[in-house]
């Protein structure tokens, strides 16, 4: 996951802040030789860090952290907020033409996943109410038409195509009048890219922009390309302009430098990220929440946001229906494990949570959850209907029949009904709030 390796070394060097009854300003200086290190390491970049650094020490410093009662929160804070005027200050959202048809026009270099961003742009619209189409303006890569018509497909978004013609320009302005005329309200133009900048590729996007006057012209780059994603949107936006970026391959980038320096670098903010293959997998970008992401302080709000999204609300409503009816079944608790794959699953969760740190992460064994978690699944499909229903009904002769269906034990059988059983029990409790079981245990988790 992103900035793995720097939120570990930045969390580290904190807590060695925090063991010292008294911090000098030496313990400091070392502090902040770490934080140096661990920011270069992540590939930011050398200018960005040494400003941060220097900030950092002289706002530690005038504002008398060192004599105070918790000068290691107090640093934390200071470097938390300086993280996020780093990468921006607040987050950058996108916005629309006030015409009521806004083009969007994604540009960037091959590889960098333009078009497959462009179907997620896309899902991400319609989940705001919009109603977006697809234009094929690249008309050199090999099967570059055709991908974009499958990812339009994958995400049931309409796509402009024309093979007979073999100019960009011709294709965009037809593609806006297609929209406009299907009642679409938003146009993503997919463009051609090149293995990197040239002047031949710059002249084309610059007709583009000319002809079809888009909204907002977005970037894509790619974050395992480190700082070469930042000198890219440089190029990019000296040559044409571009108003903000998108960040793909950031699940698969554990240092994060790139995205810590574009905004310092180019003036450009990042306005999404992408975290995965899946079409759901483009995340806002907001700097105050990667910001906590790295210092191990979770980020509660996407973690709400992401919830909602996975759950329909008459599922929801249903669910409630269930359990106030003590009626919460194994179909239901199978249910609610796969949520946990819409959320993005375990690893995903964990670095939303608060409290739980990188070197915790490190300790917990993910593999054996999602594995245990299929397990589960395994077992629960080799049911009969009515035994999911009505677990009661489970003795020794279906466990041992079900447990051979799954291909696992008797023994996995009785843990998972032991678990459905305390999940049951709780919800019961839960659904409950005025009872004093449910208040003590509100109380316990902090509530």
């Amino acid at each position: 996951m992103a900035f793995e390796g720097l939120s570990e070394k930045l969390q580290g060097a904190f807590k060695d802040l925090k063991g010292q009854g008294v911090v000098t300003e030496k313990d400091f200086d070392n502090a902040m030789r770490v934080v140096k290190m661990a920011l270069l390491e992540a590939d930011v970049n050398f200018k960005v860090v040494k400003d941060f650094v220097a900030t950092i020490k002289d706002k530690a410093l005038g504002a008398g952290v060192l004599n105070s009662l918790t000068p290691d929160q107090m640093v934390v804070k200071i470097v938390r907020d300086e993280l996020v005027d780093m990468m921006g200050g607040t987050g950058s959202k996108l916005t629309y033409s006030p015409s009521g048809f806004t083009v969007y026009m994604l540009v960037g270099l091959q590889g960098t996943g333009k078009t497959t961003t462009a179907g997620k742009l896309a899902a991400y619209l319609k989940q705001t109410g919009k109603h977006p189409m697809l234009a094929a303006c690249d008309i050199y890569r090999p099967a570059a038409i055709d991908q974009l018509e499958i990812v339009g497909k994958a995400v049931n978004t309409p796509v402009y195509v024309d093979r007979e013609v073999h100019d960009a320009e011709k294709i965009a302005l037809a593609a806006v009048k297609e929209a406009q005329n299907k009642g679409c309200n938003v146009l993503i133009v997919d463009t051609a890219g090149r293995l990197q900048i040239d002047e031949t590729l710059m002249n084309e996007l610059k007709t583009l922009k000319k002809s079809v006057r888009p909204h907002e012209i977005l970037l894509v780059v790619d974050a395992l390309t480190g700082q070469d994603a930042v000198n890219i949107a440089n190029g990019f936006n000296d040559a044409l302009g571009v108003d903000g970026i998108i960040m793909t391959k950031m699940d698969g980038d554990s240092r994060g430098g790139a995205a810590l320096s574009v905004k310092a670098v180019t003036g450009k903010p990042i306005k999404f990220m992408g975290t995965g293959e899946k079409y759901n997998a483009l995340e806002p970008f907001y700097p105050d929440r990667i910001a906590s992401r790295i210092l191990g302080m979770g980020d509660v709000m996407s973690l709400i946001e992401q919830a909602e999204n996975a759950f329909e609300e008459e599922e929801v409503r249903k669910l409630e229906e269930k359990i106030r009816k003590n009626k919460f079944d194994l179909d239901d608790f199978l249910g609610q494990m796969r949520q946990i794959n819409k959320l993005g699953g375990l690893s995903k969760l964990i670095d939303m949570i608060p409290g739980i740190s990188a070197a915790d992460k490190k300790n917990l064994d993910l593999e054996q959850g999602r594995n245990e978690l299929k397990k589960m699944e395994a077992i629960i499909l080799s049911m009969t209907p009515k035994e999911r229903r009505d677990p009661g009904i489970l003795n020794a002769s279906r466990r041992k029949r079900i447990a051979a269906g799954s291909g696992t034990s008797v023994q996995a059988v009785n843990q998972l009904i032991k678990k459905y059983e305390e999940m049951k029990k709780m919800t019961k409790v839960i659904s409950n709030p005025n009872s004093k079981k449910a208040r003590s245990m509100m109380r316990n988790l902090g509530f």
